[in-house]
C-alpha cells in the first residue's frame, strides 16, 4: 500500500471541484479519505494552493481550524476516544489502559501494522451510553475492554 498521495492524484481530485474558496472544505475531506494515511501531507496542501489559488497560510489556518482534519499520519482505523468527565468516569480511563496493555496503542502512536492509531477527543454526544470511542466515522458505545477486543479484533480482519 503506497505511504503518500501523490500530487497527480491530488490534483485529479481537486479537478473534480471549482477553485471557489466555497469547495475548499468538501477537497479536503475527499484528500484526506483517499490518502492512505488519512491525513492532509504537505504535497495535498500544495496542490490546495495551486488549485484554490490561496497562500499555505489560508490552507493551513482551515486545517487547524478545524478538529476533523488532521496533518500527521493516522492509521487504516483511526480510534478517537472520548475523554469527557462522563466517559472518564463510566470507564474511559480503563479503556485507556487497555489500549496501551493489551493492543500496545498509545494517544498519537501509530501500530506496527499500520492499521491503527489513537486519540483522546472531548465528546461525542453519547454521555447516556458512555464510555464511548469512534473508529473512522462509526461511532461506539457502551464500552468494555472486551468488546473493545471485538471491535478491534473485527477491523482487523477487514484489511
Amino acid at each position: 500500500m503506497p505511504k503518500e498521495l501523490s500530487n497527480k492524484e491530488a490534483h485529479k481530485i481537486l479537478s473534480e471541484y471549482s477553485n471557489n474558496k466555497q469547495d475548499l472544505i468538501k477537497a479536503l475531506h475527499k484528500l484526506q479519505e483517499n490518502h492512505p494515511q488519512n491525513y492532509l501531507s504537505e504535497t495535498i496542501l500544495d496542490a490546495c494552493c495551486s488549485h484554490f489559488k490561496l497562500t499555505k497560510a489560508e490552507i493551513y489556518g482551515v486545517v487547524t481550524y478545524y478538529t476533523m482534519f488532521s496533518i500527521v499520519p493516522k492509521g487504516k482505523f483511526h480510534i478517537s476516544l472520548c475523554k469527557s468527565p462522563v466517559c472518564t468516569c463510566m470507564g474511559g480511563i480503563n479503556l485507556i489502559n487497555h489500549f496501551a496493555e493489551k493492543h500496545k496503542l498509545k494517544p498519537g502512536i501509530i501500530s506496527k501494522d499500520g492499521l491503527f492509531s489513537l486519540e483522546k477527543v472531548e465528546c461525542l454526544g453519547r454521555c447516556g451510553k458512555a464510555p464511548s470511542l469512534m473508529i473512522n466515522k462509526n461511532v461506539y458505545t457502551n464500552l468494555t475492554p472486551e468488546k473493545v477486543d471485538q471491535i478491534l479484533n473485527s477491523r482487523k480482519n477487514e484489511k
